[in-house]
């Protein structure tokens, strides 16, 4: 494959990349908004005579956003770029939860109360590093590939958060 052939493919690889990441980039300057989301059980208390427990969710809206994935880079003395199908990294946020369920004499609290809250969420799509059969053209070899031992390898995913919590004894949560 001669360097001009190489230097194109490069041009359109990159290319791809950065288009995707533009539009990915414009689609996070929307921001996450959690919305708010309640359980009615209030037909059950009424039913049961009882006091029923109270439950909420916190979504964000949106749950994933694609941030721009970093292009596809050259080694030397290799046909193919380093990272052929490049991880795409994805920012966002987990759900919260909140609940709260009465507990009479049991701990002495009538109430017992459990908040998670929506937490930051940072995760990368596994990616794809392969070479060629063929190494580039050798003097030696009067201007052609030798052969090599194809290669093939997957880049692992990664999922990072923290996620937190509280939970909280109490007359009347």
């Amino acid at each position: 494959m001669k360097s001009t052939t190489r230097g194109t493919l490069a041009a359109v690889l990159t290319g791809v990349a950065a288009a995707v990441g533009g539009a990915a980039t414009s689609a996070a300057a929307v921001g996450q908004v959690p919305v708010p989301v309640s359980v009615p059980l209030d037909a059950v208390s009424r039913v049961v005579g009882t006091e029923a427990p109270q439950a909420g969710l916190e979504v964000p809206a949106p749950l994933l956003m694609p941030t721009p994935p970093e292009g596809p880079r050259f080694v030397p003395g290799h046909l193919m770029p380093e990272r052929t199908l490049p991880e795409v990294p994805f920012t966002g946020a987990l759900p919260g939860a909140h609940l709260s369920t009465p507990v009479p004499g049991a701990l002495g609290d009538d109430h017992v109360g459990m908040a998670l809250p929506a937490n930051p969420l940072r995760t990368v799509t596994p990616g794809v590093a392969l070479d060629a059969p063929l190494t580039r053209p050798s003097v030696a070899n009067h201007g052609l590939p030798s052969l090599q031992e194809p290669a093939l390898g997957v880049i692992a995913p990664v999922l990072q958060t923290v996620a937190d919590g509280d939970l909280s004894t109490g007359p009347g949560l």
